[in-house]
């Protein structure tokens, strides 16, 4: 159950990043940009972290004792 709550958080989170990718392009703004750059490397952080703790998740089930 934990990992398909890590795909679906991952999934959020990497739609959320690439919509702040997509939309840094429309930033005038200097101080926004770097603002908006930081928001999208957060979420970015935490897909990865996601990503990571399914790994995880799907690790312990394999090698899970019997």
């Amino acid at each position: 159950m934990s990992v398909i709550f890590a795909a679906i958080f991952a999934t959020v989170c990497f739609a959320v990043a690439i919509n702040g990718f997509v939309s840094l392009g429309e930033i005038t703004d200097p101080a926004a940009k770097a603002d908006g750059q930081g928001f999208v490397w957060f979420w970015t952080f935490l897909g990865v972290v996601a990503v990571a703790f399914g790994a995880l998740g799907v690790w312990m089930v394999k090698t899970g004792k019997d």
